[in-house]
Parts: C-alpha cells; structure tokens; sequence
C-alpha cells in the first residue's frame, strides 16, 4: 500500500440505533477507534489518523448529532452508553472476526471510551482515556456539577462564546490543589504502572509526512473559547466550521450528561490492565486532569502524560501522535 493509499480515509455511513454514523478508515493493522470529543468531528484526527495509519486501521468518526452523522429525530439528552453501543457497532463492522480493537478518546469521549471498556471489555485490547471529566470522583463533586451547570444556562442565556467564557473561567488551577495533597495517581496505581514520563517523544519518526495545521481549538470541551484558525486550507476552514456548529449540540445535551457520568469503578478495576488514563503535561493542575487521576487512583490504571494541555491533540498533533503510538505499543 502506498503512502497516499494509506493515508487517504475510505469512507462510510454506519446505520445505528436512531442515527446514522458517518467514518473514515486509513491504513491497515489492527482496529484503532480514535473518538473526538467535545464538538469536535473526524476532522479533529485528519493528521494524527494520516500519522498512525502506518501501523493500525484508523477509523474515525462524527459522533450521533455531530455534522455528518444525523439522527432520525430532534436532538435530546444524549448518554455515554448510547454513544458507547455506537462505537461497539463500529468495531463490530470493521472488525468482523471479532477481533478487539483499541480506543482512543480525549474528553467527554474519554468517558465513552471507559463505558465501552465496563461494558464490553471483550471488544477492546486497549483503552486509552485521556482527561474524562468525571466530576463525581471530585473530592468536592458539587462543585464540578455546578461549573458546568452554569456553563449550560451560560448558553442558553447568553450563547456560545459567553458559555465557553464561563467554562475557562471555571477551570482553575485550584483543582490542583486536592491533587497535590492525595500524591500523583501513577504512584497510588503501582509503580509498574507508568511508563517513564520526562522523555520526549520523537514525532520525526512517528509521523513521516507533512501535516496540515489543525483548526485552532476546535475541539473545546472543557475550556477553551474557539478561535478562527489562521492561514489554514479550504478543507482546514471547512473542518472548523463543522465543530463550531457542533457546540450547541454539545453545550446543550452533551457536556452536563457526560461530565456527570458514573464509572463503574468495579468493571475498571478488573479491566485495568487494558486501561490508561492520559492526562495532559500542561492540564494537570485542571478539573478534568485532577478527575481523571483520581479515576487512576481508584481502580489501579496506568497513567500516562501526553504533551500539551486538555486540548493537546491540537495543540501538537505530531509529538500526540508519538505518544500515543508508544502507550499503544507498551506491554
């Protein structure tokens, strides 16, 4: 397979319970779902997909109510085991042997990605969750649930960039704080639990063709207000547009259901050895960081530090790539 085979997507529209999904596929190898998260669509993973499809079969995809992937009806509250039986048909058709596959999500799709491990586990070989927000695992879970409550009626009073405004504001480094006082989840999980963190990543070697520039915070699920990107590709511009009309979907009936989900800490508990939780270099000290740690904390998972912030796989595509290549690849 050439380069150009490898890295353009091959794309299709999955029939699923009230909604019809819209993927792509690169590459060949075993199954790696990469699953976007706040508004974000496939778009978000166009270079780091392109990046990995050397050694996986990388299939992405616009999530239920998301710009290509409509649903049968109005949109409604949305729940992370609907989304998650979503992703459990999309194995289920691009792995027909039965084969497991991994799972990448960052975000409230990181939240998806730890439902489909409790639930499933058979299907997966490896879960990576990078930052889900699961205020419930909060020394203080009331306030976690009254930031993004307000972040919600934010939008409904005053629109989206005065929700995305409410939310930055909200996430401060006081999160940190318990964080600092409980000591890092990695020690907590076992020290045969993490790989070695100060080294950087190589992305020369992981990503060997040119990337194009991601769309400037496109994603922003738990933080930060979207800009317009600069100097960017028609297809680039249009990538953005789609996830910037996605954030009302998202701030009405996503972000307050998902943010509040309930982790079944005994299913992750047996299932840890196929968990990493992934926490941002430059988000530790943030509310989702702190959650997702403490998640670590509670059912033994490995912890692993990817570059950047919550929002690091925009911020860095190449050396995110490389990381995550390595944590998929570790023992």
């Amino acid at each position: 397979m050439t380069t150009t085979d490898r890295t353009a997507p091959r794309t299709g529209l999955l029939t699923v319970d009230g909604a019809a999904l819209h993927h792509e596929v690169r590459g060949e190898g075993p199954l790696l779902v990469m699953m976007p998260g706040g508004s974000a669509d496939a778009g978000i993973y166009d270079a780091i997909a392109a990046g990995l499809a050397d050694q996986w079969t990388v299939a992405t995809f616009d999530p239920r109510g998301y710009s290509r992937s409509p649903l049968d009806g109005p949109v409604t509250e949305q729940l992370p085991a609907t989304h998650a039986d979503d992703i459990v048909r999309l194995i289920e058709l691009l792995s027909p042997d039965g084969a497991p596959a991994a799972l990448f999500g960052s975000s409230s799709s990181a939240v998806v990605a730890l439902d489909v491990l409790a639930r499933h586990p058979g299907r997966v070989s490896r879960v990576v969750a990078h930052e889900p927000p699961v205020v419930e695992l909060l020394p203080e879970p009331e306030a976690g649930r009254a930031l993004f409550a307000a972040v919600r009626e934010s939008f409904r009073r005053d629109g989206v960039a005065a929700a995305m405004t409410t939310m930055a504001e909200g996430l401060t480094p006081a999160w940190g704080e318990d964080r600092a006082a409980s000591g890092p989840a990695a020690v907590e999980a076992g020290s045969t639990a993490r790989e070695p963190e100060p080294m950087a990543p190589e992305p020369e070697r992981a990503i060997p063709e040119p990337e194009p520039t991601a769309p400037a915070r496109p994603e922003a699920p738990q933080g930060v207000p979207p800009e317009a990107p600069q100097e960017v590709s028609p297809a680039q511009d249009e990538v953005f547009r789609r996830m910037h009309a996605n954030l009302p979907v998202f701030l009405e009936h996503v972000l307050c259901s998902f943010s509040g989900y309930v982790p079944d800490l005994v299913a992750l508990k047996t299932a840890a050895a196929r968990l990493v939780v992934g926490v941002g270099r430059d988000s530790r000290a943030l509310l989702p960081a702190v959650a997702a740690e403490a998640l670590a904390r509670r059912v033994d998972a490995r912890v692993a530090e990817f570059p950047g912030g919550h929002i690091g796989l925009t911020e860095d595509p190449r050396a995110f790539a490389a990381r995550l290549r390595d944590v998929l690849l570790a023992p």
